[in-house]
């Protein structure tokens, strides 16, 4: 089979490097290949059943048409200072314009007008006084929040776009190796477990998210695609009364604030937050079982959510990070029994492991009711604790009552996308033809600014028709 353009992931990033072609006038053959579903036939059974029954060959969760983020939480950041370190490849200015004009694009497709994080400008500079007091930095950035069940529609309405416009979309197949001459790429080698199918192609494009982060490690390590070892993330969700979090969530929706808290003066920030939100579940390869969190447009609940992620950085002689990663998060499944595990903030000062009782006589009740209350301490490398707890307690200056003696700890949280794969400004990798998009290259952290991503790579494709 041969195509112009093969695309490997169904994730913002690939679906908004199609999207760009096809608005553009592309006459290119286009062909997306992803492992899971379309997006209308992505199903988490948790709703029904009440806790994960470990879907196999993967989770609906994180696998499918729109990636992993539009089923956690729907938000796109519109500044370029969050999502990664791609203004820094291709300067600041072209990623805010670029920001902007995807915004544009998902407006056109149906996400809610209404930004958050606009105005309210004396309660702000309140807030940012009391960051700086408790030696951190507060992040403006406007939130555009579609929601998870919102989203949903939103990238539906993509993919029939994309399907009406030509672009071939082969769901149920996983890409298993590159096509390569020399230096060059001419394709990959795809298979549904039933049959094996070559696509050759002018430009390969893996965009694989965080899901596929450690695969697009091992193909670069075996293909001497250029990369380096980049950052990992490791931390927790934390979840408390919306009471608590009333001033900032009203204020600000999403607090992104940024600390180097003593002795190690990692940098530990927060991440994700879900005013009325829910904490969920995802499952990665080999039953890894990590916590996330989302919120919808319309239902809500009593609490609000967000992750506190420590960032760490490896180099001689351990260059492995997303090995390391996956290792907390194993010890952390096993003490939890294949589980998330909670813990109450108190209970981690008072060195002691929480109790389901106690959990049940709370005035803070856990949102993912299947998760098992224990010791995530027992897990949790110590280095990562000691800047989380510290970080916790800074941020209960700026937001009172934070690290109250009930707020709740999720382990393990952890963000798959150390990887960072060497390219030039126009995308291109050392081996040519071959571009790497999105979480899973390292240069992105989330919905918006994969999507930039794909728009720029969309671009740079058409410029060589």
């Amino acid at each position: 089979m041969k195509r112009d353009v093969v695309i490997i992931g169904a994730g913002p990033a690939g679906i908004f490097t199609a999207l760009e072609m096809i608005r553009r006038g592309s006459k290119q053959k286009i062909m997306i290949v992803e492992k899971g579903q379309a997006v209308e036939n992505r199903r988490c059974p948790k709703s029904k059943v009440g806790h994960c029954v470990n879907c196999k060959p993967y989770c609906h969760i994180t696998t499918g048409f729109s990636g992993a983020g539009a089923f956690s939480d729907g938000k796109l950041s519109l500044s370029y200072e969050v999502g990664g370190d791609l203004p820094s490849l291709i300067g600041e200015d072209l990623a805010q314009d670029l920001i902007d004009y995807a915004d544009q694009i998902y407006l056109e497709f149906g996400a809610d007008t209404h930004v958050e994080g606009l105005g309210n400008t004396e309660k702000v500079k309140d807030i940012r006084t009391r960051a700086i007091q408790a030696g951190l930095k507060l992040v403006d950035c406007p939130i555009r929040h579609m929601g998870t069940e919102k989203a949903q529609g939103i990238y539906l309405a993509i993919e029939q776009y994309l399907q009406q416009n030509g672009v071939e979309i082969y769901f149920g197949y996983e890409c298993t190796n590159l096509l390569l001459d020399g230096s060059i790429c001419r394709g990959v080698c795809i298979s549904d477990g039933k049959s094996d199918l070559t696509i050759e192609a002018t430009h390969t494009v893996i965009a694989t998210g965080r899901r596929g982060a450690d695969w697009l490690e091992k193909i670069c390590a075996e293909h001497n695609i250029a990369h380096q070892p980049g950052t990992v993330d490791i931390g927790v969700r934390v979840e408390v009364r919306n009471e608590v979090m009333e001033t900032v969530n009203e204020t600000l929706y999403e607090s992104k604030l940024i600390g180097y808290p003593r002795p190690f003066k990692n940098k530990v920030r927060t991440f994700c937050q879900n005013p009325g939100g829910f904490v969920s579940q995802e499952n990665y390869d080999d039953d890894l079982a990590v916590v996330n969190g989302h919120s919808y447009k319309e239902l809500k609940s009593n609490n609000t959510n967000l992750a506190i992620l420590c960032s760490h950085n490896f180099n001689q002689p351990f260059n492995q990070p997303i090995a390391y990663a996956q290792k907390v998060g194993e010890l952390t499944n096993m003490l939890g029994a294949g589980h998330i595990l909670v813990q109450r903030f108190g209970d981690i000062l008072d060195g002691k492991r929480t109790w389901q009782k106690e959990l049940a006589q709370s005035n803070l009740r856990p949102t993912l009711p299947d998760a098992v209350a224990g010791d995530i301490t027992a897990a949790m490398p110590y280095r990562a604790m000691i800047n989380i707890i510290n970080f916790i307690q800074a941020v209960d200056h700026v937001v009172p009552g934070f690290a109250s003696y009930e707020t709740l700890l999720y382990s393990p949280e952890l963000k798959f996308y150390s990887n960072r794969v060497r390219m030039d400004t126009d995308l291109n990798t050392n081996v040519e033809g071959l571009h790497c998009l999105g979480d899973s290259s390292g240069w992105t952290r989330g919905l918006m600014m994969a999507s930039v991503m794909g728009v720029l790579m969309g671009r740079k494709i058409i410029e060589k028709e």
